[in-house]
């Protein structure tokens, strides 16, 4: 959801106080605008606390998330169902997971504000990026934390463009359809490569042929699906329970990753030859 206009001045104007739990905002706003930021800081989960702080006040840091939100002068409204910006928690658990380091090239493929592309440059990865919203991938490529940012739906790009596959692919995809997601991602993944990714909860417990599958193919392989904490996107303005996917590559493995797909060709063309 867009900040209104008057809302996004004053939580960018310099003499608001964005640290740690609170939002603090030491200057006169006219009454119009005033009902405007407490309805959307509440939305965004936070409480008024008059007497203590004269703040609002978040159950969980707001700083980093806040951050984010400015940046793509948008955020996810607990009423609404869309992006939901990766939790500073999360970011550093589902890189760590990953194991990315200097040289290491990264696949986001819903890159959102670039909560996780910005780590992963931190850190030395090389990141290609994905974002179906023109003004976010118009922020990511500002940021300067990607080689490539595209403006595309991700789940409409072919694999085999890429000449190889990624080291690693971190995601946080949308929860209505993730496993949609990250089942394309694997096909831009090395045999060797990682990808963790967060999911809607239920993949631990859905019982549709597609989910049913896919946590035999977790187990195969010797991935994980970890439950998170309930709450783990509360900072993010859902009560929405997730999990976090980790499915490492190797040669031999059933993954149909890039360099699956690569071999396939030359599979095919052996057949044709015969022919």
């Amino acid at each position: 959801m867009l900040f209104p206009t008057d809302v996004l001045t004053v939580l960018t104007d310099p003499r608001t106080e964005i640290r740690h739990d609170l939002v603090r905002i030491p200057f006169e706003l006219d009454r119009p605008t005033y009902e405007q930021v407490d309805r959307v800081l509440k939305d965004m989960g936070g409480r008024w606390d008059g007497r203590a702080v004269r703040a609002h006040v978040f159950p969980y840091r707001i700083e980093e998330f806040m951050r984010q939100c400015l940046t793509a002068s948008e955020y996810p409204s607990k009423n609404e169902q869309g992006w939901y910006a990766t939790p500073p928690a999360l970011v550093t658990q589902i890189v760590d997971a990953a194991g990315i380091g200097a040289g290491h090239t990264v696949l986001e493929p819903s890159a959102g504000a670039g909560a996780l592309t910005s780590e992963i440059a931190r850190r030395g990865g090389v990141v290609d990026a994905y974002e179906i919203d023109e003004r976010r991938a118009d922020l990511l490529r500002e940021q300067g934390d990607c080689r490539r940012v595209f403006a595309a739906d991700f789940l409409a790009q072919d694999p085999m463009e890429y000449a190889e596959g990624f080291d690693r692919i971190v995601m946080n995809p949308p929860f209505a359809n993730g496993l949609d997601h990250i089942l394309h991602a694997v096909q831009f993944m090395k045999d060797s490569g990682h990808l963790v990714s967060i999911m809607s909860q239920g993949l631990m417990w859905w019982s549709d042929r597609k989910t049913t599958e896919f946590r035999e193919l977790v187990e195969e392989v010797g991935g994980e699906i970890e439950k998170l904490p309930d709450d783990s996107f509360a900072v993010s303005g859902t009560g929405v329970r997730t999990c976090l996917v980790f499915l490492p590559g190797y040669a031999g493995s059933r993954l149909r990753t890039h360099d699956w797909l690569m071999r396939q060709p030359r599979q095919l063309d052996l057949f044709e030859s015969a022919a």
